[in-house]
């Protein structure tokens, strides 16, 4: 299983990275299976440099915050009105609402449907199987319902926090991950407001509490410099800390 991170500027896109925006790939039955977790604001333009977004198997959406679900607008264009028809529609799994969610977004006058694309309501702990891949969302804790993902596939296990403060709901999450893909906005002293987003010291403790054998920190917001985040993580984390970056690919 690869991941491939498309975005991971943290609340908005920065100037060199799309919002959140996460492709996992795996081979099975003799093709490529692809699922997004997230297409945030700016990530389509980008995603077509890692593959046809036609060829998309399921959109995951971990909350309905701009930053994680706007650029499925574009997508419902592309697959409209592209050059080639969509055959068939595109599984979308997300928090309860997303449909009426994204036609808002799509319609100016009034909501408008989003053809071509099947909405089903994630629930916390129950898994969803797509080709090769068993995802299964948790609950956690933020400003609006939201889950963070984690993605079964080939014996290995992704874990994606979407984005979350510490909650109970990360411990299954990350549980034994072998690569746990954390969001860090925030920073110790600088950031105080609590429920809404991981500070970097939190986050590698969140991975360490739950075993997990990888650490990646993403979802940086533009003002935060990537040296701060590392440096207030490591002295938690027991081996390297990693930084997500666009156009990065890990093998899971």
């Amino acid at each position: 299983m690869d991941l491939t991170v498309v975005g991971c500027s943290g609340s908005l896109p920065g100037p060199d990275s799309p919002a959140s925006c996460y492709l996992v790939t795996a081979e099975h039955a003799g093709r490529t299976w692809r699922i997004l977790l997230d297409l945030g604001s700016g990530a389509l333009g980008a995603l077509q440099r890692h593959t046809d977004p036609l060829a998309l198997d399921a959109v995951v959406l971990s909350h309905l915050h701009p930053d994680h679900c706007l650029d499925l607008t574009g997508l419902r264009v592309l697959r409209a009105h592209g050059p080639r028809p969509a055959e068939g529609d595109l599984a979308v799994h997300a928090p309860a609402g997303a449909g009426e969610r994204m036609a808002r977004a799509y319609g100016v006058e009034a909501p408008e449907p989003m053809r071509g694309m099947t909405f089903s309501e994630l629930l916390d702990s129950v898994p969803v199987t797509v080709g090769p891949f068993r995802i299964t969302p948790h609950a956690v804790r933020h400003t609006v319902p939201a889950f963070g993902v984690r993605v079964e596939a080939d014996g290995v296990v992704l874990a994606y926090s979407g984005d979350t403060d510490s909650c109970p709901g990360l411990r299954p999450l990350l549980a034994d991950a072998d690569l746990a893909l954390v969001e860090a906005s925030y920073l110790e002293g600088r950031d105080t407001t609590r429920g809404v987003h991981l500070t970097a010291r939190r986050a590698a403790e969140a991975a360490v509490d739950a075993g997990a054998r990888r650490l990646v920190l993403t979802h940086l917001p533009p003002w935060t410099r990537p040296e701060e985040a590392v440096a207030e993580a490591a002295p938690v984390w027991r081996g390297e800390v990693e930084l997500a970056r666009p156009d990065l690919t890990l093998t899971v």
